[in-house]
């Protein structure tokens, strides 16, 4: 579970850290520069469709183990209280 949601924050990291760098990189283009091919930061790219396929299924990942996580607080919280 925890590998899951590790590998998953380290995509969603390197994808900020992407996204960062352009907008910086456009961000000091001057005014007058010729338009660039990808100054859209939200178009996709040729070949993306499996990048995107593969953030998605770590996105599952992570949310099923967030929702196993919870489960599992909400029995301990319930057995806790139980017991009390």
């Amino acid at each position: 579970m925890a590998d899951a949601v590790t590998a998953a924050r380290a995509r969603i990291d390197r994808a900020l850290a992407n996204l960062e760098r352009k907008v910086l990189e456009l961000k000091a283009r001057p005014a007058s520069a010729p338009v660039i091919g990808d100054d859209d930061l939200f178009a996709p790219r040729a070949g993306d469709a499996a990048r995107i396929a593969e953030l998605e299924s770590a996105g599952r990942e992570a949310s099923d183990a967030l929702a196993r996580a919870a489960d599992a607080v909400r029995e301990a919280l319930t057995d806790a209280g139980e017991a009390g």
